[in-house]
């Protein structure tokens, strides 16, 4: 455990400890309203006198490298550190609902830390994803009870990550729904699932009906998969109130700093979340790294972001912060940078239209027909990296298998003559008409360096549908796409590039192009789709950009 310890120091970069001395007492039991115990490890430095406690609440069990590589380290330089098992997870009594019991248990716990003799008045929180989730849920009712908050690559609502476009991300769900049935199944099914089980969950990813794909991945019916491909509406009663926290984000009294990763998938709702505290007159921490979710190096950075912030609140010394509170590491440019808010003040909107042949430009395109390809959803459009909850998976990627599919546009500039930066939200409008009422647009945009590798940047899908996007005389759909926000510098030499497809399979569950509900849709048809660009019907990407740096 010394060595996991040591190792762990090394990886996340830290500032030296404190002391070696730490007492650890497990298993410690935490009752909750309805007589459930919830168990917990504490990790306490023995010669540090009124040590601040840091509460981390998490599904992921309570030992291995969430000890020795995250508890121990905080215990280490000067905090006590309660590691709690989510209820139904790492032997907490319950059944485990995700996000359904979070708000109220994490309460709970609070209630009890304040009456334990080692608590010295000062409560802080800490924890990436899911972790992240369980200190936003409980937040808004805490008040002045949490000294500082660090949550990271997360957000206060897990629905818009599920159905990002409207849109089911199946390769993320499917593929946590998995790993957590795993767990529930003990030490051995878990152990499998990692070995040989990923292979297998990829494969039922293939499967239609949806409903199946649960029991096929893990060998049983997954409660919470099942009421997952239900509640695909927006304001369904599953999320709304007590799984989607959004609406109170504004009622945080803590300060918060968070950490998010461009390429991570929780990025967009937790711009919005950073965004709501700001309407709320609060002034949060943002830092925004290349990374992926599951980065280390993401973590390194967040744990030491959350030494300091925590440090100045508990002690009220807050010279150490950094002077601006929004850190960003600019792509390409391949350096940090800090303003005084996000998007940062300075970038203008600048569109760059698809044009006929091919093309991309910053001016308005000539008279011609529309592109063509066919989506075929029984031979979907690949995806390849981006935000996904599989780090190895995700991030940039060389595109060029994709690039020559005939089911993908492909629109690319000339070479750039200077650089230019793009900051902030992206977004996309496609002038679309399609043989399918219900169909899917992917937009992506790439860097393609003069190698001819081109590297994705951002990208998003929307899910088409004739009531949110109802077809002019002709049969033309705007459809707007909401890309992911991105820092970027495309050098002088590069060019720019962007992909219109029907779908990113299988990140996003494939449209079958029938509007039947998602999951007992068996019949696959495919979609012939026409992409406009021309004076009168113009598509384009629309960047926050600087020209001419």
């Amino acid at each position: 455990m010394a060595l996991l310890n040591r190792i762990a120091e090394r990886v996340l970069d830290l500032p030296p400890a404190l002391t070696r001395d730490v007492e650890v007492r497990r298993g410690l039991r935490v009752p909750m309203p309805d007589g459930v115990e919830l168990l917990a490890d504490r990790y306490a430095p023995r010669r540090v006198r009124g040590a601040p406690t840091i509460l981390i609440r998490t599904p992921y069990g309570r030992g291995g490298l969430m000890g020795a590589g995250l508890c121990r380290p905080f215990a280490e330089r000067g905090y006590q550190v309660l590691v709690q098992a989510c209820r139904g997870t790492g032997g907490s009594g319950g059944r485990f609902d995700p996000f359904g019991h979070e708000r109220a248990d994490g309460l709970a716990t609070l209630d009890w830390i304040e009456k334990q003799p080692w608590f010295h008045g000062h409560l802080l929180t800490f924890g990436p994803s899911y972790l992240g989730y369980a200190q936003w849920a409980m937040a808004p009712d805490a008040g002045d009870r949490i000294t500082a908050m660090a949550p990271l690559v997360t957000a206060s609502q897990f629905r818009d990550q599920t159905y990002l476009g409207d849109s089911y991300t199946l390769r993320g769900t499917l593929n946590w729904t998995a790993l957590m049935a795993g767990r529930q199944d003990g030490r051995l099914r878990a152990l499998l699932h990692d070995l040989r089980g990923r292979r297998r969950t990829l494969a039922a990813m293939e499967h239609l009906p949806l409903a199946e794909a649960d029991t096929l991945a893990t060998g049983r019916r997954v409660e919470w998969f099942q009421q997952w491909l239900a509640a695909e509406t927006r304001g369904h009663p599953y999320w709304e109130p007590e799984r989607d926290h959004r609406a109170r984000v504004g009622e945080v009294r803590a300060p918060v700093s968070m950490v998010g990763g461009w390429y991570d998938l929780f990025l967009f709702s937790q711009l919005e979340d950073y965004a709501a505290l700001r309407a709320a007159g609060r002034e949060p921490h943002l830092t925004i790294g290349p990374w992926v979710h599951s980065d280390r190096a993401a973590l390194g950075v967040a744990v030491n972001e959350a030494l300091e912030w925590f440090r100045a609140h508990v002690t009220g010394d807050r010279r150490a912060l950094r002077a601006e509170p929004v850190r960003l590491y600019v792509q390409g440019a391949e350096e940090w940078r800090d303003y005084p808010t996000w998007p940062p003040p300075g970038p203008k909107p600048w569109t760059w239209h698809l044009q006929p042949g091919g093309g991309l430009a910053p001016h308005s395109p000539a008279e011609s027909a529309p592109s063509r390809f066919r989506y075929d959803p029984a031979d979907p459009t690949p995806g390849v990296g981006g935000p996904l909850l599989d780090g190895k998976a995700g991030g940039r990627k060389d595109n060029a298998a994709v690039e020559v599919r005939p089911d993908v546009l492909v629109f690319t500039s000339a070479a750039l003559g200077e650089p230019v930066e793009v900051i902030g939200p992206v977004s996309a409008r496609v002038e679309l008409r399609s043989s399918r009422a219900h169909t899917d647009v992917f937009v992506r945009v790439c860097d393609v360096d003069p190698r001819g590798r081109s590297l994705n940047v951002c990208d998003g899908l929307q899910r088409v549908t004739p009531e949110r996007f109802p077809a002019d005389a002709e049969g033309v759909r705007s459809v707007r796409v909401d890309l992911w926000p991105t820092a970027y510098r495309f050098r002088a030499g590069h060019r720019i590039r962007v992909q219109v497809c029907g779908g990113s399979f299988p990140r996003f569950a494939r449209n079958p192009g029938t509007g039947e509900p998602l999951g007992t849709a068996v019949r696959l048809l495919p979609a012939e789709q026409e992409v406009f660009h021309d004076p009168r019907r113009r598509s384009g990407v629309t960047f926050p950009a600087i020209r001419a740096l």
